[in-house]
């Protein structure tokens, strides 16, 4: 099982074995340059090598890039700095009427609940929480919460510790079929695994850059239905303007596409990052990705459940995904084995009192021996 990206490229790996690719991930040595070049060539000369039309045109490589990595169109896409700046307006693209309900995953992500949260604070809305219990089908028990004052259902594409699968077109013809919006937050899913924007048909997907896509802090993904272009964003920002550098202080005016969403000038580093990133995934087969990592994930289980480890959710199950592993055993001291598997040079993450092993496209089953050996 060799693995599917250039170990090589990534100077980590020298060092020791990553499976930590769902907190922050690696950078590979491409993705590097490609920063360090703009910041050489560009961005330490301030205006001298980048003029205002440069600057105002910037963002379409990524933006390209991206349409094309989501399948779906460059003016669908907004880059933005953040998964959480996009995702925390959606309550005022998409208010909710009086008395309605939102659903959320009770153990999702805080940047996709707490919108929502904010608004049943304010009295706006009503939230009905579903469980991810490892002997349900996730999907299945949103599906089942579906009632006729649902609004929104608001969810990660994978749960961040569980690693809990959403079947999203199923979901989506669900929802659809009950007049209920939907947002995705694509974040542990996009660059381990296809990510069909124009497939999974939601109201808004969003994808953070600096985990599985392979960027650094600074800037996020976002894809929008065309409905959502027409309205205007909650949090206007000078950049979303068709012609951001005419700076017309007496008008609200934006962008016909998903510019209007970008805010203002934000990590251009990160977006050369981001880009070149991009370029790597866009050469590969996301499906070979995707069957390397559920490979990993099943030697992964083979092992260490000889020592009594189990993961969240069996991997035959149609909810699990492969590329995060939450494994827990009882009474164990999740921060002891953090600690040992450290000192061996080996680096995972923990959530929820689980160990999380994220597996990317750099891993191979070398690592999974590694890590089974010291897991015990």
């Amino acid at each position: 099982m060799a693995a599917v990206f250039d170990r090589s490229d990534y100077r980590t790996l020298a060092e020791a074995i990553y499976l930590n690719q769902a907190a922050l991930g690696l950078l590979s040595n491409t993705t590097v340059d490609a920063m360090h070049s703009f910041l050489d060539e560009v961005g330490r000369h301030g205006n001298l090598h980048m003029s205002d039309e440069e600057e105002a045109a910037f963002l379409g490589t990524l933006r390209e890039r991206a349409a094309r990595l989501w399948h779906t169109e460059p003016g669908r896409i907004a880059i933005v700095a953040g998964a959480s700046e996009l995702l925390g307006q959606v309550p005022f693209l998409l208010p909710p009427p009086a008395g309605s309900e939102v659903i959320l995953v009770a153990g999702d992500f805080p940047a996709v609940t707490r919108p929502w949260l904010r608004l049943v604070e304010r009295g706006e809305c009503l939230v009905r929480f579903v469980e991810d219990k490892p002997e349900t089908d996730l999907t299945s028990d949103i599906i089942a919460a579906l009632n006729d004052r649902t609004w929104l259902v608001a969810v990660g594409s994978v749960q961040y510790a569980t690693g809990s699968l959403i079947d999203v077109p199923r979901l989506r013809e669900a929802t659809a079929g009950a007049g209920v919006r939907l947002v995705v937050d694509a974040t542990q899913g996009a660059g381990a695994m296809e990510t069909d924007v124009a497939g999974w048909g939601a109201d808004i997907v969003v994808g953070s850059g600096y985990k599985w896509l392979g960027g650094h802090g600074g800037v996020a993904l976002g894809a929008v239905e065309p409905s959502i272009l027409e309205r205007t964003p909650p949090l206007p920002g000078w950049m979303g303007a068709p012609h951001p550098f005419d700076f017309d202080a007496q008008q609200v005016l934006f962008a016909d596409d998903a510019r209007r969403f970008t805010q203002s000038t934000m990590a251009y580093i990160s977006v050369v990052g981001l880009s070149a990133a991009l370029d790597q995934l866009l050469a590969l087969d996301m499906k070979e990705v995707e069957a390397q990592a559920t490979r990993l994930a099943n030697r992964l289980v083979g092992v260490v459940e000889a020592n009594g480890w189990r993961p969240f959710r069996d991997l035959d199950d149609p909810s699990a995904s492969g590329h995060i592993v939450s494994l827990s055993r009882p009474g164990h001291d999740v921060a002891g084995s953090l600690a040992a598997l450290r000192a061996a040079g080996i680096v995972c993450g923990s959530r929820n009192g689980r160990i999380r092993v994220s597996l990317a496209g750099y891993n191979t089953e070398q690592d999974i021996d590694a890590l089974a050996r010291s897991l015990t």
